[in-house]
């Protein structure tokens, strides 16, 4: 049901536009939040779809926008949506492994108008970034930031940590400072799509996480001025859970490679909603008319322990994706919170991982690598399970 007219003028617009311009991606990375069951989408918007968007949701006041996938370095659209959305006066932002990345087509970048580049690495090393990533790439990748670099970007290195890498802290950040990185986001890994689907693989110990925040802050207070550091506390080491997305379907936006548009990159999982599709129905009728968009913004869908917690307003009770994935219910409160009734959800894990780190039990369970041909397996496991 639509918000009455005095309700609706009271949703805030989007600021943040997220186009996943593809699912098509030279890298495996069991880490990826993309979904596990990528191959259903067939059939990826076109063009002409991607600048109506940009123009409505512009027109809206979103004035952030990141071009990510996949790895949208495929689309052939690319320089031409970067150019419209230069025009529209967003502020541009390409998320790249630098695969399909050379110094022409960072030319045409600049031309079109991109304002920033964010490239990402799996590792300080050549042989585990490589074995992560599923390819050569760690190489290309250096002269890819250093090219960054040279036609006057920011150089924006992004790293998954994980228990795999999580030891190369401070030769990751020693790389960065050798490439003479200006910003450096250490991005715990967060588990959604592939990720959770890899969970034991690649939480950390409790050891790990508590050397590498060391580490991290050393390195943050010694390059103060000079590169600035950003880390974050994984979830599932938290005890209260953070406001995800800012709010449920309150800044952010994302559009799928086929259109679907959501309220946060992994919310089409959660049961019983049908988001809408933008060559269906218009960015702006979406965002403030879509019942899915409505479902759990502000506080009226809480049960308890949230509605009586005098921190709801705060976090607004945790990530509605999260809840769903480890409790089965989207309306339960985030099992990283501690008030949870579902805590043990995680802290069971996080101990599990830590008892049997280094162990042949966990250490040798093979990680499922994102791909389609994985995918299409787990779309086929799941068939079966559920006919």
């Amino acid at each position: 049901m639509a918000m009455a007219g005095s309700e609706q003028n009271k949703i805030p617009q989007p600021l943040w536009l997220l186009c996943e311009l593809t699912y098509a991606c030279p890298l495996q990375c069991p880490y990826c939040s993309n979904p596990v069951e990528m191959a259903k989408v067939k059939n990826e918007i076109a063009t002409d779809d991607w600048i109506r968007v940009l123009r409505e949701a512009r027109k809206m006041g979103a004035t952030q926008l990141g071009f990510s996938g996949g790895e949208p370095l495929t689309r052939p659209d690319l320089e031409e949506l970067i150019a419209e959305a230069r025009q529209l006066g967003f502020y541009t932002n390409l998320i790249t492994s630098g695969i399909g990345m050379d110094e022409k087509r960072i030319k045409a970048f600049k031309k079109a108008g991109l304002d920033h580049i964010q490239v990402s690495f799996q590792a300080s090393t050549e042989d585990l970034n490589n074995l992560i990533a599923g390819t050569d790439a760690f190489e290309h990748k250096k002269e890819m930031a250093r090219l960054v670099k040279k036609y006057g970007y920011p150089m924006v290195l992004c790293f998954v940590l994980h228990r795999r890498n999580e030891d190369q802290i401070r030769d990751i950040l020693d790389l960065c400072v050798a490439l003479e990185a200006d910003y450096v986001e250490l991005a715990t890994t967060q588990y959604y799509g592939w990720a959770y689907h890899n969970r034991e693989q690649l939480l950390p110990t409790k050891a790990q996480l508590a050397h590498a925040e060391i580490v991290a802050k050393e390195y943050q207070e010694k390059l103060e001025g000079k590169m600035k550091i950003y880390y974050v506390i994984p979830d599932y080491f938290e005890d209260r859970p953070k406001k995800c997305m800012d709010g449920w379907g309150k800044v952010f936006l994302t559009i799928t490679p086929e259109g679907t548009a959501l309220p946060c990159h992994a919310a089409r999982q959660l049961p019983g909603l049908e988001f809408p599709n933008v060559k269906d129905h218009s960015v702006d009728w979406i965002w403030n008319e879509s019942p899915d968009f409505q479902k759990y913004r502000g506080l009226g869908w809480m049960k308890e322990p949230c509605l009586s917690c005098d921190e709801k307003e705060k976090d607004l009770g945790g990530c509605r994706c999260q809840a769903y994935m480890l409790t089965g219910d989207a309306t339960n409160a985030d099992p990283v919170c501690s008030k949870s009734p579902y805590h043990s959800k995680i802290t069971d894990l996080v101990d599990r991982v830590d008892e049997l780190a280094g162990t042949p039990e966990l250490e040798e369970k093979p990680m499922v690598f994102r791909n389609m041909k994985n995918s299409r397996e787990i779309i086929k496991k799941k068939s079966s399970e559920t006919a």
